[in-house]
């Protein structure tokens, strides 16, 4: 006769708590509260439930009766990969992440592609409150998340004067770039910025798209250099400014290569990334030119890589921007206004800018 197969039903709360001869609230405390029992009964209830097969709270039943995720969402408009691969957003996470395992709560991100508008994943996200990195003005992604009924933190942008944020001074940071560059002689200039809107656009832009921008760093940079360059007479309109929807090194060489077509003579190449300004030194040495004895060459963040090229730059503190946004986030006091945190930045003065040549001729053929 065929033996009839007996399959253990799995442990319960109830059937662990029966099986120790104490309460359910004791078996919770060991895995949400332990330090309300002592070490012996805790691990003596952590083996007992190892033998029995009990697997811990439900951790969706937690949540539902406490109202608590356990856990903050970061808000990516980009795909997931960008928050491993770009260095100011590896930093940014570090920091956030930090302040994070400080209170005891997790992280999950939340990536949305920034050519869809696809706003499920914010949606569905378990969290118990929202930090929104560096997205425009007009993204619906974060309509989303303005729509939840939880704590909000923007870091960089937008400022939307209504809600927590935590930031630098930007257009200060880059006028004072600017003024550093003026200094050394500078004034026919190139640019090359990061995204201004949704829409891709690989291309030059004209002051009113600049002016327009729904990305406010690069509206705010922007502004500093050209309020800078038009206090010692430079028309900013026909300063050329290419814009690059991709943030990476070989979009930062395309569009050096696009201002160096329209204007060979500039003597400074200024960009608003130090990742779209590595890819600009590329291109400028693959021309044969020398950084800085003919073109100068600077950009914005004081990422690591940047210091090891020894690159002019602004330095700004990404990872304790990710460290105070979650603070604020995870700040229990009571909040009366939308509080700001502006953090400060540091002109780095590398071996990349230099006083333009004297003359053309002397640029391109040397003395």
């Amino acid at each position: 006769m065929a033996r009839s197969m007996h399959v253990r039903r799995p442990a319960t709360l109830a059937s662990l708590a029966a099986e120790l001869g104490v309460s359910r609230t004791t078996v919770s405390n060991a895995y949400n509260r332990p330090d309300q029992l002592s070490p012996e009964l805790r691990r003596r209830v952590l083996e007992t439930a190892r033998r029995l097969g009990y697997p811990g709270p439900d951790p969706v039943a937690r949540s539902l009766r406490t109202r608590k995720a356990g856990a903050v969402g970061l808000l990516l408009t980009e795909n997931l990969s960008y928050a491993f691969r770009d260095p100011a957003a590896i930093g940014f996470l570090e920091g956030l992440a930090l302040a994070c395992e400080d209170a005891g709560t997790g992280l999950l991100l939340v990536p949305a592609n920034p050519e869809r508008e696809d706003v499920a994943a914010v949606h569905r996200a378990g969290v118990d409150g929202f930090v929104v990195y560096s997205v425009p003005d007009d993204d619906p992604h974060l309509a989303a998340v303005l729509e939840r009924p939880v704590p909000t933190v923007v870091c960089d942008q937008p400022d939307l004067g209504n809600v927590d944020r935590v930031g630098i001074d930007d257009q200060a940071a880059m006028h004072a770039l600017a003024q550093h560059l003026i200094s050394l002689g500078h004034r026919r200039v190139g640019v090359v910025c990061m995204r201004l809107a949704r829409d891709r656009n690989d291309d030059f832009v004209t002051p009113e798209r600049q002016q327009a921008a729904h990305f406010h760093v690069q509206r705010a940079r922007l502004a500093g250099l050209a309020q800078a360059f038009a206090s010692v007479g430079v028309d900013w309109a026909t300063v050329p400014v290419a814009e690059r929807f991709d943030h990476t090194m070989a979009s930062g060489a395309a569009a050096a290569a696009q201002v160096l077509e329209r204007d060979p003579q500039i003597t400074a190449l200024i960009c608003t990334s130090d990742i779209l300004a590595l890819g600009a030194l590329g291109e400028v040495r693959r021309r044969g030119m020398r950084v800085p004895a003919d073109i100068t060459v600077t950009g914005f963040d004081g990422i690591r890589e940047a210091e090891q090229a020894g690159l002019t730059t602004v330095r700004q503190p990404v990872m304790e921007k990710g460290r105070a946004a979650g603070k604020l986030l995870l700040d229990s006091a009571e909040r009366t206004r939308p509080r700001a945190v502006t953090l400060s930045t540091e002109l780095v003065l590398g071996s990349t800018a230099a006083s333009p040549r004297g003359t053309a001729e002397e640029r391109w053929f040397g003395p």
